[in-house]
Formats: structure tokens, sequence, C-alpha cells
């Protein structure tokens, strides 16, 4: 029974938790207007009658979430479409200068600004190779994600160039150590980041299957 009772677990837990952050997500995006679209369908009795085990006001409510969503993605899109097309560019430059001039904020805003734009936009190598490294001495390993070299001043000052590599922890790889290694130090794995990432979340659990090779049979 206990055999039986995991299994179900290990089925229903991922889906749980899955519905958890959707209905988060959605009750987050529509809350602050679910009041004014819900009067607005009720005003011009729009979505008034009852549908399936539904009654008239649930279908009001969860019809009024459904316009917000397409609204709000309409918006998003449409927002990108000025952004990058328009006058709005200018905003923006000039919103950035000014948040940059703003003291503590102009901190936590180019981090962001910086680390968003290393992720998406100037290096696409960034975390995408998969290393075995020493780790927390000679003759352990761990497993990381190589981020980019060093910087210079840091290679300059250890005689040899260094390479940046992530290690995550585990079974939250949200968190970290941010090593720094010679590039003989590290151990190239043939692995995607995401089986790398399951590796370590599960504790161990989940083994990356090595892609194996197969022989060429000879009929």
């Amino acid at each position: 029974m206990k055999k039986y009772f995991i299994t179900g677990l290990v089925i229903l837990l991922p889906l749980a938790v899955t519905l958890a952050i959707v209905i988060f997500v959605v009750n987050f995006l529509t809350k602050p207007f679910i009041g004014l679209v819900s009067s607005f369908l009720k005003e011009f009795q729009i979505l008034q009658k009852g549908f399936l085990f539904l009654s008239a006001d649930q279908v009001v409510r969860y019809g009024s979430q459904l316009l917000i969503l397409l609204c709000l993605f309409a918006f998003t899109l449409a927002l990108g479409m000025i952004a990058r097309w328009f006058f709005f560019k200018a905003f923006i430059g000039l919103s950035d200068k000014v948040l940059h001039r703003i003291p503590l904020i102009n901190k936590v805003y180019k981090t962001t600004q910086e680390i968003i734009k290393t992720l998406f936009v100037t290096d696409k190598t960034s975390f995408k190779q998969v290393v075995m490294v020493p780790f927390p001495k000679d003759g352990t390993y761990v497993m990381g994600l190589v981020s980019r070299e060093s910087p210079e001043v840091c290679s300059e000052k250890a005689g040899s160039p260094l390479v940046s590599v992530l290690v995550p922890t585990t079974p939250n790889p949200t968190t970290g150590f941010l090593i720094m290694y010679k590039k003989e130090d590290l151990i190239h794995l043939d692995l995607k980041p995401e089986a790398a990432i399951k590796y370590i979340v599960s504790c161990g659990v989940i083994t990356p299957e090595h892609p194996s090779k197969v022989p060429n049979q000879q009929g």
C-alpha cells in the first residue's frame, strides 16, 4: 500500500503544484480589474446564463477573468510594438536615465538590467554548457553551468584564464555559488542544462541518461 501511495503522490503532486501556480497567476493578474469587468458584463446582460454546473455568477466571474487575460495579452503585445517601432523608445530612454540617477534604486535597477541583458540579449551561450568541477575540495565533484569568462582583473591576478561557473544548490537551484575555475579544471559533460537541473533538484534521484552508442548492424 505504501508503494501505491507514493506512486500516486508522484503523479498527483506535480499536477497539484502546477494548478496552484496557474490559479495564483490568473488571480494575481485579474483581481484588480475583475470587479469593473464583471459589472460591465452584468450591466449589458452578457453571460447572464449558467453553463453546465456553473451558476450565472460563476460564468460572469470566469468570463471576466478570461476577458481580462485576453486584454492584458493584447495590451502587452501592443505596448511591445509601440516600444519597438515608435516614439516610446525615447520615453524608455528618458525613464532609464532618471532611474539611473536615483540613489539606491539605481543600484538595483542597473544590476537587474545587466542580468537580463546578459541572459536574453548579449550572450546566448550563458548557462548552456554543463560541466563537472571540483567542489568543495579536490577529489569531490559537482555539476555546474558555465556562465562566461571571468573578469580580466581576476584572471590577471590568478595568472591564468578563469571561467565563471554557477554551482546550483540542491534541491533549490535558484541559489548557489559563483566560482571561478581554471579552464583545465573543467570537465565538460554531454548533457543539456535541463537534465542537469533535474538531477540537482531531485537530489540525484533522477539520473540523466548518457547518450548510448548503438553499433551499426550489418544485414
